[in-house]
């Protein structure tokens, strides 16, 4: 009778069991580890100060199944890095990194705070309806720790290096005459030698859009501040903006005659955010996608517009916030390391009422942000995972708390990370995306950070690699890894 009725109790138990498993993992079945290659890593540290530019490889025209596809340049930025050694280098990004965290979560609680909210029609001239593509470079050695993408403005058009951003709407560029303009590798750009340039007037609705302005002798003026001592300021005009072989009249540009922050190398920034100033709206394009090169690399993509996301990518819903329209939000399920999901509530990944909360994907960001509950989570869970590996200590690298001795390793397993997507959908980072060097000697250290704002960030270093697709008419992401 007792054997019975136990066998039973067992059977549910192992159901039941079963039911949880399947609920946790759904569809995908993650691995418990991945290699990293430590002796790769460190020698692209060696190697970073030797970018230099080569002027043969702008004339060098590369195959692509684009009509609009434009050159693809075969290094990692414009100048090579001003920085004695790699550690240094690493010490200046995360800098600018905390910087940059700082301005996203103040200009989400403004928005929240604020209720004002500019209206602009869609007036901007487009191209017809075709993919649109431009080269993406990584720009760790220009000083600003963003990537960088080639573009040209004005008629003629003058080719110029801006600072990629999807956490920006308002494209701007450095213009003559310059009260104040930070160092920039290219000449500053004359508005009086392009033949479309024109100012925009107070009245029109580019003008209106703008969150600050002024109006002075009719004219529309312009102010983005960054929250990071950053800011640009000067006259709003349209101007055609050469991306690949299409040119694109009336682009809404600021020409910025009083500009400083964490730009030094390019001439200006293209936002690529969710509002109606940033140049996917302008190029009415319902769908964009990028891929971030890798960051110590000599290496180049592209961005392109009115791409499809491919149907082998990983997908995740896109979200947005009726607060701030700017931010790409996603929906996280959950996190996994080595193959087992943490426990996390749903609610830590999820926006609220308010508009606070939630998981953005931004290009700016370098260090994944993460709920300092989550963050503990994961950092725990990679902890024990790695017991065998000799913990370190990264001298002034505050912002990482988990870090290891990885000289003269060849390469090493670890835990395996992934993010879990609704619908079953998972993303597994490799190696290099989360386990990154902070110096030439082989301290690694483990590339995520915990945040006491409720808004976490997906940053770039976890997005290398990976070409990101935006399909703003279907609110989806997708993630294609090796796609570049």
């Amino acid at each position: 009778m007792c054997s019975h009725r136990c066998f039973l109790i067992l059977i549910f138990f192992l159901a039941s069991h079963s039911s949880v498993t399947s609920r946790i993992l759904p569809k995908i079945s993650v691995t418990t580890s991945t290699t990293l290659d430590v002796a790769d890593s460190i020698l692209k540290t060696k190697y970073t100060s030797s970018f230099r530019l080569n002027k043969q490889e702008e004339q060098t025209q590369y195959p692509s199944s684009s009509s609009l596809s434009l050159q693809l340049h075969s290094r990692a930025s414009v100048r090579g890095t001003e920085h004695k050694d790699y550690k240094s280098l690493t010490l200046a990004r995360l800098h600018r990194d905390s910087a940059r965290v700082k301005s996203l979560t103040a200009r989400l609680n403004l928005a929240i705070n604020s209720t004002a909210k500019p209206d602009l029609e869609h007036t901007m001239h487009t191209t017809e309806q075709e993919e649109i593509e431009a080269p993406l470079i990584s720009g760790t050695t220009q000083g600003s720790g963003e990537y960088f993408t080639r573009v040209g403005i004005g008629n003629p058009a003058r080719e110029v290096y801006m600072v990629l951003d999807t956490g920006s709407d308002v494209n701007w560029l450095q213009c003559a005459p310059c009260a104040e303009c930070y160092h920039q590798t290219e000449p500053i750009f004359e508005p009086t030698s392009s033949s479309s340039y024109a100012a925009l007037s107070c009245g029109s609705p580019q003008c209106k859009a703008l969150q600050v302005s002024e109006c002075r002798n009719a004219t529309c003026l312009y102010e983005v501040a960054y929250g990071d001592g950053s800011f640009t300021d000067g006259e709003f005009a349209t101007e055609t903006f050469t991306i690949g072989s299409s040119s694109v009249d009336g682009v809404a540009v600021g020409c910025g005659h009083s500009n400083q922050g964490l730009f030094v190398g390019a001439a200006g920034l293209l936002g690529l955010g969710g509002g109606l100033l940033a140049l996917p709206s302008q190029l009415d394009a319902a769908s964009f996608s990028y891929c971030l090169v890798d960051r110590d690399s000599d290496s180049s993509s592209t961005v392109e517009f009115r791409s499809e996301i491919p149907p082998d990518a990983v997908v995740a819903p896109l979200l947005r916030n009726h607060q701030l329209d700017t931010f790409y939000y996603l929906g996280l399920a959950g996190i996994s390391v080595g193959g087992e999901m943490l426990e996390i509530p749903a609610s830590a990944f999820e926006m609220d009422e308010s508009g606070g909360g939630g998981v953005i994907i931004d290009s700016g960001t370098a260090v994944t942000r993460l709920q300092t509950v989550v963050y503990d989570s994961l950092r725990d869970a990679f902890a024990r995972g790695t017991t065998d590996l000799e913990r370190a200590e990264a001298d002034g690298v505050a912002m990482f708390d988990t870090c290891y001795d990885l000289s003269g390793k060849a390469t090493i397993e670890v835990p395996s990370v992934a993010f879990h997507f609704p619908g079953g959908n998972v993303l597994a980072l490799p190696a290099k995306n989360y386990m990154i060097p902070v110096d030439s000697v082989g301290t690694f250290c483990l590339a995520f950070a915990p945040t006491a704002s409720s808004l976490a960030i997906i940053g770039n270093v976890q997005q290398q690699g990976t070409r990101v697709g935006f399909d703003l008419a279907n609110s989806l992401i997708g993630f294609s890894t090796n796609k570049c």
